[in-house]
């Protein structure tokens, strides 16, 4: 059921509709959208609900006894089948026949032939996204930040409410399930603002994601020798793309929940207005880039314990953070090569502060804008490891690049500019005053005409094919 559907448009006004006739009664809402969370996924994929219950059961009694225990033995312990039952069922299913395919092309290396056993595994829709939801539950409660929710259906809601199950934003309980298991507050200004949200989220996906895909799609599918102009054009165009489709979905995922009283966290905060590699991953997908820091980076030390482990915890948790969006290689580079920057700009970063320093405002104004263009390119060159299909491939349209860059006139430049200006022209007065309600500030006619170049051009050229987000995949 894709946000993107006719069918979810109906889904959504018969859940709004009831949630609206039982507001004054909260466990009759939280029921409701419990069953309507469960008829969500379960349209995906009935017989994987049952991982989802799984889920639930499992860190809903480890969390009580987590709080029941004794000791701090028993507690870790507790805590350990918890992390081992999430990650034993994510492993398997999401990474399984990838391990098994590598140790087997590793050990043909040194001439052993073979075979194992792969099995046809379907990849459960958001499994990544509410695992990692989950555990971060008992986590908190281990850490005695939190304390575990008595009943198991508001537990439940916490794990599976629909608008951020399958693609987060992902939620921690020190923040939803407070919202849960308390009255909701519903007006006319989160109602409002949450039907701008849904639409400016559709505009994301339907008009700038899908209509760039188009582009997109073409040249990572076809085989090598390829174009270097066209491979230019098709990681910017997928660079637009990826943010379109998964920016979008996480602003109609927190559309939805205003629009029910729920304040879901801002996912992506204008990413390609980045300087640097921890200025980008404060802005990109910034619930699991946070979940990653607070669960993984600091408990491995973080960077407490000299140069070296700091940048051997970095490296860690940037080489998981790749692996976490799925089972290729690709992606494993892609998490790397982040953590190489991360770590190159800790390093050289007192030394770029002290050489780059000017006391008038145009120079710095001049600086900031050469830095932001400068690692956006290098942002795209993650983007091409992101979406190859092969690090063969990534070595293929490198080499084109520099080596058979033919200009073609035309090839999908006009769909790329022509799709992107008005995201760019929005976002650029939302990063000069640093808010991203600053559409809000406008007077009322400019707000009007960006509405309508907005509503028709969804109308007109938005993609009709109904495509899933990206991020369903991971």
């Amino acid at each position: 059921m894709l946000f993107n559907s006719q069918v979810f448009l109906i889904f959504f006004i018969i859940v709004y509709c009831l949630y609206i006739l039982l507001r004054s009664k909260l466990k009759a809402q939280n029921r409701m959208l419990l069953i309507a969370s469960v008829i969500f996924y379960g349209s995906w994929d009935w017989r994987f609900l049952s991982l989802l219950f799984i889920t639930i059961i499992v860190d809903y009694f480890v969390a009580l006894k987590i709080e029941a225990a004794e000791n701090f033995k028993k507690r870790k312990y507790f805590l350990a089948f918890s992390i081992f039952a999430n990650l034993g069922i994510l492993g398997f299913f999401k990474y399984f026949n990838f391990f098994a395919a590598s140790f087997r092309d590793f050990l043909n290396l040194f001439g052993f032939n073979v075979h194992p056993s792969l099995l046809n595994i379907i990849l459960p829709v958001g499994i990544s996204f509410y695992t990692f939801q989950s555990m971060s539950y008992t986590i908190d409660v281990y850490r005695k930040q939190l304390k575990p929710v008595k009943n198991l259906l508001d537990f439940a809601l916490y794990v599976t409410y629909f608008p951020q199950l399958v693609a987060g934003p992902i939620e921690r309980g020190t923040h939803l399930l407070p919202q849960v298991i308390q009255p909701r507050i519903l007006n006319r200004e989160k109602f409002f603002e949450g039907c701008y949200l849904i639409f400016w989220g559709l505009f994301l996906k339907i008009f700038i994601a899908d209509n760039l895909a188009k582009i997109v799609e073409p040249v990572f599918s076809a085989h090598p020798p390829y174009n270097g102009f066209a491979v230019l054009i098709a990681v910017y165009a997928f660079a637009f793309q990826i943010y379109g489709d998964f920016a979008g979905y996480s602003s109609i995922a927190r559309g939805l929940g205003k629009c029910m009283g729920f304040e879901i966290m801002v996912n992506f905060n204008l990413p390609y207005f980045a300087r640097n590699p921890t200025d980008f991953w404060r802005r990109w997908h910034i619930s699991l880039s946070t979940w990653l820091r607070d669960y993984l980076y600091i408990p491995l030390g973080g960077n407490r314990k000299g140069r070296f482990n700091t940048y051997r915890n970095l490296g860690l948790t940037m080489f998981l953070g790749g692996l976490w969006h799925g089972a290729n290689w690709t992606f494993v580079a892609w998490g790397a090569y982040h953590g190489l920057l991360l770590m190159a700009h800790k390093l050289f970063n007192e030394l770029f502060k002290w050489r780059f320093s000017f006391n008038s405002d145009l120079p710095r104004k001049c600086w900031l804008i050469i830095r932001i263009l400068f690692f956006f390119h290098v942002v795209c060159f993650g983007w091409l490891l992101f979406r190859a299909q092969s690090l063969a491939q990534v070595y293929e349209m490198t080499k084109a690049i520099f080596l058979n860059f033919n200009f073609t006139s035309g090839f999908g430049l006009k769909t790329l500019i022509s799709s992107v200006w008005l995201l760019l022209f929005i976002e650029f007065f939302c990063y000069k005053r640093n808010n991203l309600k600053a559409l809000f500030e406008f007077p009322v006619w400019v707000r009007s005409v960006i509405y309508v170049i907005l509503y028709f051009s969804l109308l007109i050229y938005g993609a009709r094919d109904g495509r899933e987000f990206i991020y369903f995949q991971f």
